[in-house]
């Protein structure tokens, strides 16, 4: 009896230990299974590998302001070729550029982008980062939320030139003849972070832009105004950022006559103008004849004739041109500069100066302009 009853013991604690090893709960994780890498997914899934956030936004912005935004981008792959960027929900938002200027610091990016804003809605873009190329299209892309920004509204002077910067300056500029009632103000002006295309005046004639060299960061133009001629300085004002107030600028109004206007040659001179070059030829022409006379000796009266000869070059009448149809008058000796006036027909204009591959004359309504040499007629 005893034994039998230690028989059926041993039977039911073997049964026991075997349901132990052999029932598994299909939710656990095998011990193979607890090895996979965390990053390894399913066929088709895609891994994210981008990781962005703010490293500089400015705190306080100026509508119209050219500013910077810093994004940290970290990578937690070298499998790739290149991070790239996408905008999207900005709002009265002008962004400058799409490829950042980049600053790499092992597995992190320091991309900045430069933006204007133009109202106090302003809100910077939803940034979407992907990696390109993306073979099997296994990494996934990553979306920064744009924020709202602190924008201000500057209350500016009426002689405000829309021109907001941390430096602005003019380089040289120069005051000529345009009609008998304005003169043309040409001038070369440079600038740091700033929106120059924005540039413009008011109470002026006419005005634009002849050249225009832009970059984030430095950029410079060259620029025109036709004002009354009776103003005697024209004066505005921008806003310079670095120090936070507007600042003046005057060009003091000097008309010049002289035969070449172009960029290079902006900078006002003290050149000899025609009416006093024949006034001290008339001079030289008057003492050498009182000394000739005064000395008798007739003989030398020979040398008036090299002031005669001046005096009646300078008095000579300018030379007529034969200008084509359809000929362009430009306001300033520049191939892309601006056209105020196309002629009709074929017309005779004076000849007023010349420059390289231009033409200075005098419309029949008194402007001046410049035709390029290639529209003069040829007999």
């Amino acid at each position: 009896m005893r034994l039998i009853l230690l028989s059926v013991f041993l039977f039911i604690t073997l049964f026991a230990q075997e349901d132990v090893f052999t029932v598994v709960d299909p939710d656990l994780p095998t011990i193979e299974e607890s090895f996979i890498d965390e990053n390894l997914t399913e066929p088709g899934e895609r891994v994210k590998v981008l990781y962005l956030s703010y490293e500089d936004i400015p705190k306080r912005i100026v509508a119209g302001e050219m500013f910077p935004v810093t994004i940290r981008t970290l990578s937690t792959t070298d499998d790739y070729g290149q991070i790239n960027y996408n905008f999207s929900n900005e709002v009265d938002l002008r962004v400058l550029n799409k490829l950042p200027y980049r600053i790499e610091d092992g597995k992190y990016f320091y991309d900045t982008f430069y933006f204007i804003a133009s109202s106090n809605q302003s809100r910077l873009p939803d940034i979407e980062a992907y990696i390109e190329p993306n073979p099997y299209k296994k990494y996934e892309t990553t979306v920064l939320k744009g924020k709202k920004l602190n924008v201000i509204a500057l209350n500016p002077k009426k002689n405000f030139s829309n021109i907001i910067a941390d430096y602005f300056a003019l380089v040289e500029f120069k005051t000529t003849n345009f009609d008998d009632d304005h003169n043309i103000i040409v001038f070369v002006a440079e600038a740091q972070r700033c929106d120059l295309a924005q540039m413009k005046f008011k109470n002026v004639f006419k005005q634009g832009v002849e050249s225009m060299t832009e970059s984030l960061e430095d950029s410079r133009v060259t620029y025109f105004v036709v004002v009354d001629k009776k103003l005697e300085t024209f004066k505005f004002s921008y806003f310079n950022l670095q120090q936070n107030r507007f600042n003046n600028i005057s060009i003091p109004i000097v008309v010049e006559d002289d035969k070449v206007v172009t960029q290079t040659d902006l900078k006002p001179k003290d050149q000899s103008k025609e009416r006093i070059k024949l006034i001290v030829a008339v001079c030289v022409t008057l003492v050498l004849l009182v000394l000739i006379v005064w000395s008798k000796k007739y003989l030398y009266s020979i040398i008036l004739i090299f002031p005669i000869a001046y005096m009646v070059f300078l008095s000579m009448p300018s030379k007529e041109l034969c200008i084509k149809r359809g000929s362009d008058i430009y306001l300033l000796p520049v191939s892309n500069g601006t056209i105020f006036e196309t002629t009709p027909e074929v017309i005779h204009l004076q000849q007023e100066g010349k420059t390289k591959g231009f033409v200075k004359v005098k419309l029949k309504n008194n402007k001046i302009g410049w035709v390029k040499n290639e529209n003069i007629c040829k007999y």
